[in-house]
């Protein structure tokens, strides 16, 4: 399976909060933001692997600063790691504010690990992700760290569960 660049499947979508994704805190809820972040990853992966992908993982959300009511939201999104059936998406979100008073502010950060699936949800193959810059070797190269801690992570829990059994 050939390889496709970076830039095949790289998307960024905008979006106005309004009045209805707040929380109680007054401030867009985190799940507004996570659904909108797990929505474009699969647009991303879908494109990436040219079917449809299932998230199994949100390997890293972080919330930098909160976002207001009427900031236009920018989510930024590419693969950055591929195996043989999934992949890592990155989602960097972004936020002008309403009023424009500073400039666009960096508010959360997602990676999101999705498996492209056939039509009878299988795992299928991917083809490999081809990097098409030094950031975007660097970002391989840090996915494939969170992959390392991921399944080192795993494999600890399940031998703890048999550990004094």
């Amino acid at each position: 399976m050939s390889g496709k660049p970076t830039a095949a499947s790289r998307l960024t979508i905008s979006r106005i909060t309004d009045d209805h994704d707040t929380n109680l805190m007054g401030t867009v809820h985190g799940g507004v933001l996570m659904k909108l972040v797990d929505s474009l990853a699969g647009v991303v992966s879908a494109r990436h692997c040219e079917g449809p992908s299932v998230t199994v993982a949100v390997d890293e959300m972080v919330f930098l600063v909160p976002v207001r009511v009427g900031d236009v939201l920018h989510l930024h999104a590419q693969v950055n790691w591929t195996g043989n059936t999934s992949m890592e998406v990155g989602v960097r979100v972004t936020a002008d504010r309403w009023d424009r008073s500073v400039p666009a502010v960096h508010v959360a950060s997602a990676y999101v690990v999705l498996v492209a699936v056939d039509h009878d949800g299988r795992p299928r193959p991917v083809p490999p992700v081809v990097p098409d810059s030094a950031e975007d070797r660097r970002r391989r190269a840090e996915a494939e760290i969170r992959r390392t801690h991921r399944l080192a992570r795993s494999r600890a829990i399940v031998a703890s569960r048999t550990v004094g059994v």
